[in-house]
């Protein structure tokens, strides 16, 4: 994985209009670090975040992130593992972008499950939103008493 390479392509809302989610909670500047790429990511969506930083996602964090992207699908096990490592590398005041195959897609995650693992990973969710026609976002933050 890597530093990632900017994909060409129409952001996902198919007339060249950002569609709502992480892009949209960025700014130049910010680390962002990506965990959970596979061959099935919007690329689209990918290049909306990386125009929204005017940079590319990290793998690898040698500092705290600002922002985590996590692709998480079914079979990618325990949702909470994945929370608790997105955690690893993030900043007291950042937040998660848990992006998740919507319903009767491959792959789709239970509300149920998120909320639940959220809470035990001492995150609050504040919003979910569709980000793509086939994934949706929501954005996870550290509530008040776990911030380090």
């Amino acid at each position: 994985m890597g530093t990632s390479q900017k994909s060409a392509g129409q952001p996902s809302g198919g007339n060249g209009s950002k569609a709502p989610g992480p892009a949209q909670d960025l700014r130049p500047g910010l680390t962002v670090q990506e965990l959970g790429w596979d061959t099935d990511v919007d690329d689209a969506l990918r290049v909306q975040i990386e125009d929204a930083i005017d940079a590319g996602m990290i793998e690898e964090a040698e500092d705290a992130v600002d922002v985590v992207v996590l692709w998480w699908r079914e079979e990618d096990g325990d949702v909470g593992d994945g929370l608790m490592d997105a955690l690893t590398d993030l900043a007291d005041d950042g937040r998660i972008w848990l992006l998740t195959p919507k319903v009767g897609r491959d792959g789709y995650v239970d509300p149920a499950d998120i909320s639940e693992a959220a809470l035990t990973a001492g995150l609050a969710m504040t919003n979910t939103v569709g980000v793509s026609p086939e994934w949706s976002g929501s954005k996870l933050v550290r509530t008040k008493g776990d911030r380090r």
